[in-house]
C-alpha cells in the first residue's frame, strides 16, 4: 500500500460494470441504456440499492442537448425510496472521486458510482469546443481534433515520438481489444497498413482519433465490512488524486502533462511496481504523455483491454479505466495497477487512481 494511502480509509472496487460500446445506439435513451448496467453491478455482489449510501453519477447535458439529464438518469437506479445524490458535469471517474472522499468520512460504507453518455446524437467538434476559454479560444471555434493534432505535431518536432509510434499504439489498442467483448473498434491490422490511412488532420490519421461510441459504465464502492463480504478477493483503492492544468493552451507545452505527474506523485503510483495501467488517451499520441508523466517502464502492460482508440464513450471512458484495471487484479492478472482519466482539450484535467489486490 502507498504511502500517500496509508491515512485513509480502504476503499474497495467491488463490481464494475459496462455496456457494449456502439457507434450508435439509436433504439434505446440514456435510462433503457443504464438499466442493465445498474443491475448487472449489483448482480455481480448480490445486493440492491438499498445497499448503498450514496449515488453519483457522471454525465454532461450538452451531449444529450437538454438540462438536467442526470435527473432523468436516476430512473435507472429507482428514485424512491430516495438516496442521497450528487452528480459531476465530468467523466464518471470525477464521480468515483467524490464518492471515494464521502465514504472517508465515515457514514456510509457504500457508493454507487455510475457514468453515461451518447456521443453519436451531435457533433463533438462543435460540442467539444464549448468546453474552451470562452473569452480567448472558444470564439475561434478549435475543434478538438485540429487541437490535439498540434500536440501530435508538437510531440513529432520535439523528437519524443513519430507517426509510426501513433500507428503501433493504435494496432496494440485494436488486437487486444479482440479479447474485450465490450470492445467497439477490434482487429488485428498491422501498423504499417494504418500509416495507409488518410490524414484527418495532419499529423493524425483515422486510426490515431478514437471512435465515436455510445456506452455507459458502473462501479460499486465498499469499505469495511462490506468490503470483504462482498468480495473474495477486494481490489483496494491505495491511492487516488487529480489535477488540471491552466485554460490557455498557449501557456503549456502540450509535450507534457504535469498535471498527470503530480497527481500520480500524491497518489503514490512509484511506491511499488505497476503491472498494469489502463490509460485515458482518447488520441494516439497522448499515450506516449500520459505513461511518461506516469513514469511507467517497458515491463508495463498498457490498456490491455484496448483502451479509448478501441471504444471511447464520452463521460465514461475514465471511469471504465478504472473498472477494467480492477478487474485484472482481482481475476490475478495483476496485482497492481493504475488508472488514468483526462477531460478537456489536450490532457486539460487528470485524474490517477491506484489500485492493488488483497
Amino acid at each position: 500500500m502507498s504511502a500517500a494511502a496509508r491515512t485513509v480509509r480502504p476503499v474497495s472496487i467491488a463490481s464494475f460494470a459496462q455496456s457494449q460500446n456502439v457507434r450508435k445506439d439509436d433504439e434505446r435513451n440514456e435510462v433503457e441504456g443504464l438499466m442493465p448496467v445498474i443491475a448487472e453491478v449489483f448482480g455481480n455482489i448480490g445486493i440492491t440499492k438499498a445497499d448503498v449510501g450514496f449515488i453519483c453519477s457522471g454525465s454532461t447535458d450538452y451531449l444529450i442537448g437538454g438540462p438536467f439529464s442526470f435527473v432523468m438518469a436516476l430512473d435507472a437506479v429507482g428514485v424512491w425510496p430516495p438516496k442521497s445524490e450528487s452528480h459531476v458535469e465530468m467523466d464518471g471517474a470525477w464521480a468515483l472521486y467524490e464518492a471515494w472522499v464521502l465514504l472517508q468520512e465515515g457514514e456510509i460504507d457504500a457508493a454507487l458510482v455510475y457514468s453515461f453518455g451518447r456521443s453519436s446524437l451531435g457533433d463533438l467538434n462543435e460540442i467539444l469546443t464549448l468546453q474552451m476559454d470562452p473569452y480567448y479560444e472558444a470564439p475561434l471555434w478549435p475543434d478538438i481534433v485540429s487541437l490535439s493534432a498540434l500536440q501530435a505535431r508538437a510531440l513529432i518536432d520535439a523528437g519524443k515520438a513519430t507517426e509510426a509510434d501513433f500507428a503501433a499504439i493504435a494496432s496494440r489498442s485494436r488486437r487486444d481489444a479482440l479479447a474485450n467483448p465490450k470492445a467497439q473498434v477490434r482487429n488485428d491490422t498491422a501498423p504499417e497498413v494504418l500509416l495507409a490511412d488518410d490524414y484527418v488532420v495532419a499529423p493524425l490519421r483515422r486510426h490515431a482519433l478514437p471512435p465515436i461510441t455510445d456506452g455507459a459504465a458502473a462501479i460499486v464502492l465498499a469499505a469495511g465490512d462490506k468490503a470483504l463480504e462482498w468480495s473474495d478477493r477486494p481490489v483496494w483503492i491505495t491511492g487516488f488524486d487529480h489535477r488540471m492544468e491552466t485554460h490557455s493552451l498557449g501557456a503549456r507545452d502540450l509535450t507534457s502533462s504535469p498535471s498527470t505527474a503530480k497527481a500520480a506523485e500524491v497518489a503514490g503510483v512509484a511506491a511499488g511496481k505497476i503491472d498494469i495501467a489502463e490509460i485515458h488517451a482518447p488520441f494516439a499520441h497522448q499515450e506516449i504523455i500520459v505513461a511518461e508523466a506516469l513514469g511507467l517502464d517497458d515491463s508495463v502492460v498498457i490498456n490491455p483491454s484496448g483502451g479509448p482508440l478501441a471504444a471511447n464513450p464520452m463521460m465514461s471512458a475514465g471511469l471504465i479505466r478504472i473498472g477494467e484495471a480492477a478487474e485484472r487484479i482481482r481475476s490475478g492478472q495483476a496485482d497492481r495497477a493504475v488508472a488514468h482519466a483526462t477531460s478537456g482539450p489536450c490532457l486539460q484535467q487528470n485524474l490517477v487512481c491506484v489500485l492493488e489486490g488483497a
